[in-house]
């Protein structure tokens, strides 16, 4: 985590990591609940079960706390795939394993995901870049999986595409929910955007 791209005035780093989880965990509710441009710092400050004086003491502004939020997102993301791709060995069913428990992921955090959409804009200039590469990391780790397990004719490039295209079809699940749910369960969801993963991949049979 980049969690010390933000200041704080407390020294010991064990209470400044047990603090800022309070803070994530308490931001979290209140901009799933009202957005991030509805809720107070002082809202946040109780919500997280602390003073404002003491909320303060680990943050300088409310932006700051939404680059936490942003940066404890997309870590979980970040772990889960890192461990789903490193479970097993390479093949086309593991790959179709690494896009079906990534797309699961998406749906337990719908509300993250929307959150990610609609504040990204609100994120500091000097901290975005840091959200960014975290992403870029996610995706990197997608086309490598792929390279490692599909054997074909595309090249580097279109893999990259499709790794690109997984990323993205992922969250659409969760900031597109309004459609998408009138239509299909998750289940159908996975299956789809799995077929046609393998189908660009140039794979029938599976």
């Amino acid at each position: 985590m980049c969690s010390d791209t933000i200041l704080s005035s407390i020294k010991d780093s064990t209470l400044v990591e047990k603090r800022r989880s309070q803070i994530i965990a308490g931001a979290l509710t209140l901009f799933k609940d009202k957005g991030f441009h509805r809720t107070t710092t002082r809202e946040i400050a109780k919500e997280s079960g602390f003073s404002i004086g003491t909320l303060y003491e680990y943050i300088r502004t409310k932006e700051d706390v939404l680059f936490l939020v942003y940066e404890a997102i997309n870590d979980h993301v970040y772990k889960h795939l890192e461990k789903v791709i490193g479970s097993k060995e390479p093949s086309i069913q593991n790959l179709i394993y690494i896009i079906d428990s990534y797309y699961r992921l998406m749906d337990e955090m719908q509300d993250e995901v929307i959150i990610l959409y609609q504040e990204v804009k609100s994120l500091q200039t000097n901290v975005k870049g840091i959200v960014l590469k975290k992403e870029r990391e996610m995706v990197i780790m997608l086309k490598e999986a792929i390279m490692t397990c599909v054997s074909g004719t595309l090249v580097e490039e279109e893999i990259e595409l499709i790794a690109n295209n997984i990323f993205v079809q992922g969250h659409m699940w969760g900031f597109r929910r309004w459609m998408l749910h009138r239509k299909f369960t998750i289940d159908m969801y996975i299956e789809m955007q799995t077929n046609f993963v393998l189908q660009s991949l140039g794979i029938k049979d599976y």
